[in-house]
């Protein structure tokens, strides 16, 4: 049986040492949970009544087929649950991520030596046409080694999961999160976790980009093993009618002299399509030095389209280099559209020119071309857009 370990959420006496805020609570025991009924501050935003087959436990059915593309000198095997660094990146903090880490059966491992400079991304695609399914991923970047890991996801299934990120002392890793599954009424369905410990001077990069699907929601978190260590959490969303889309980020400053920056922009389009984003930074009194910024963008292109934004700080130590964060949901600029058409371009082909260049400069740290060419393609479609090969500005 597994070990659990439960942190409890308390809330500091007025005559402690710190005065510090509640511990968010985390759990690998599901029951520890309970079944969300929506008045959570985790789930209000999540249309609970369409996700009630993974608030139990199910059993997988193993449609899920994986596929890899493994550049020499990278590792890919699988591990059952005994795995060493199985759970210690993430600890859930919510019960569908508990879920699925008490009842996967095989966990995919991605070995990067130390030292190694893996040029090539190593893509795992997991395409599932229906059914119900388990994942669990680790990542291990060994110290000082670079890599880029894409993960596509595509087809119609229903997916919780956990993704564990451990980045050794100077490592360098690039995580590439694709959702891009069927959309519609009994469409993808996609929960995951996805949760990074950067170690000493080590620099982590993950986006995520959510497409597909009936309803996504990822949960990035970073927590920091020494100091000079840096994380940059980049988004992209285009939801649309029918489509929830959710984001909730933590990141946890706990070491001196970390950075963290957040980039998260959204397109919504249709009278029940619906855009969440969640990001909550914290800095301990230990993180001094911090530097932390993070910044989401939302463009609603209808009426009915939603967009909800929550940016959250705490901070618990005034020797810090900078904290912020920005939020704004809004419709065209008038004047961009006026510009254009000015020139000669009509109504439809400028708006749709707008929202790419609202979306390029986070598709543009895709450094993987075939990818970002694929992507830039697929919100072209979703535009209406005419695409040509190459044309990717």
């Amino acid at each position: 049986m597994t070990a659990i370990d439960t942190q409890k959420s308390q809330h500091a006496s007025a005559d402690g040492p710190t005065g510090s805020p509640p511990e968010r609570f985390t759990s690998h025991d599901p029951d520890a949970f309970g079944v969300p009924t929506g008045r959570e501050e985790e789930w209000r935003f999540t249309p609970l009544r369409k996700l009630r087959k993974v608030l139990e436990p199910f059993q997988p059915d193993d449609s899920l087929t994986l596929t890899v593309s493994t550049p020499d000198g990278v590792r890919i095997t699988t591990a059952d649950r005994s795995h060493p660094l199985f759970g210690s990146v993430i600890v859930p903090a919510d019960r569908v991520s508990a879920l699925a880490a008490a009842n996967v059966g095989q966990v995919t491992v991605v070995s990067i030596p130390a030292d190694a400079v893996i040029d090539e991304p190593i893509v795992l695609t997991c395409q599932g046409d229906q059914g119900l399914n388990y994942t669990h991923l680790i990542i291990d970047a060994g110290s000082y080694s670079r890599a880029t890991v894409v993960l596509d996801n595509v087809g119609g299934a229903t997916v919780a999961g956990n993704v564990e990120s451990s980045l050794a002392d100077g490592a360098k890793l690039t995580v590439i999160s694709v959702q891009d599954g069927v959309v519609g009424d009994g469409g993808a369905i996609h929960l995951a976790a996805h949760g990074a410990l950067v170690g000493r001077d080590a620099t982590y990069v993950h986006t995520s980009v959510n497409l597909g699907g009936a309803i996504v929601r990822i949960n990035p978190t970073v927590r920091f093993a020494g100091p000079g260590g840096s994380a940059t959490l980049y988004g992209l969303s285009f939801t649309q009618d029918g489509q929830h889309h959710e984001s909730r980020l933590y990141v946890d400053h706990s070491a001196p002299e970390c950075t963290s920056e957040v980039v998260y922009k959204s397109v919504v389009d249709g009278d029940k399509a619906r855009s969440v984003w969640i990001g909550d930074v914290r800095i301990r009194p230990a993180a001094v030095g911090t530097s932390t910024y993070e910044l989401n963008r939302n463009l609603l292109l209808s009426d009915g389209a939603r967009a909800d934004s929550v940016p959250n700080l705490e901070i618990e130590t005034g020797e810090i280099a900078g904290a912020g964060h920005a939020s704004a949901t809004g419709r065209f600029d008038d004047q961009q559209l006026f510009y254009l058409q000015a020139r000669g371009i009509p109504e439809d082909e400028a708006r749709r020119l707008v929202v790419r260049g609202f979306l390029a400069d986070v598709l543009a740290h895709i450094e993987a071309p075939s990818l970002h060419d694929r992507l830039m393609a697929s919100i072209d479609a979703r535009l209406g857009m005419p695409t040509s090969p190459g044309d990717d500005e």
